[in-house]
């Protein structure tokens, strides 16, 4: 029976946390979660406090990154063998757990993501037209530069292995960490798959990415995932 974590970044998401964990305890054989309260500035420390949800308060907000490396420090420190990245704003659908790790536990892959894209009719929700264009542009450099397609390069609900939850733990990038952790991996050799899963619309809150700033995201990533992958194969190459 493998140990399974989920990882939860929080900003500000008074309007969404306490409904996503009661989602996930309703709807889970008594998965284990972690909380990460990325420096939260409305009401969310006391809702966690209030509920006894487990959590871990950052004094700082450290950004979805740094929160998320959080979590897997956590994971690592407790010995888990599996960590799921899971949305704070219900988003993510927590009857696809199961899903998202069956590759993990099969062997056949070191990282799983849940992708909107790959059969676009398991999920009704596929973001804006913007969104998607970005995400197809930077799936495009993912798989020039690594040669391998990922379909949702930038989706927050991904499952890795006990290796990669130590890798991800001692280093993680903090800029645009899903698609440049996912170039790190693809380089470096591991195993990455996609499923098909479905999102809901964010309920309440903000999202931390604003529709008018999407271009200026996306060219950001691009460069980055670039440079990313250039830095990684030298890295190799010196070992």
């Amino acid at each position: 029976m493998k140990k399974i974590i989920l990882v939860i970044p929080a900003y500000n998401e008074e309007e969404n946390i306490l409904k996503t964990i009661n989602n996930i305890n309703k709807n889970s054989d008594r998965i284990d979660y972690i909380v990460i309260n990325d420096g939260s500035t409305d009401n969310t420390e006391n809702i966690l406090e209030k509920n006894n949800i487990n959590h871990i308060k950052l004094v700082n907000n450290l950004g979805i990154g740094g929160a998320v490396q959080t979590g897997y420090k956590y994971a690592l420190k407790n010995n888990y063998d599996i960590a799921i990245q899971f949305d704070g704003d219900g988003q993510h659908d927590i009857s696809y757990v199961n899903k998202i790790c069956e590759p993990i536990i099969n062997g056949q892959a070191d990282m799983v993501i849940g992708t909107r894209y790959l059969d676009k009719r398991e999920s009704s929700f596929q973001s804006t037209f913007m969104r998607r264009l970005g995400s197809n542009i930077i799936s495009f450099f993912i798989k020039l530069l690594c040669r391998k397609k990922i379909t949702d390069p930038t989706s927050g609900f991904r499952a890795v292995n006990k290796k990669v939850i130590e890798e991800f733990a001692n280093d993680y990038p903090t800029e645009y960490p899903e698609p440049e952790s996912t170039v790190s991996l693809l380089v470096g050799g591991y195993k990455i798959e996609e499923v098909p899963v479905s999102m809901n619309p964010r309920e309440g809150g903000k999202s931390s990415i604003r529709l008018g700033k999407t271009i200026d995201y996306m060219i950001k990533v691009v460069l980055a995932i670039i440079i990313d992958s250039i830095s990684f194969k030298k890295k190799r190459r010196k070992k």
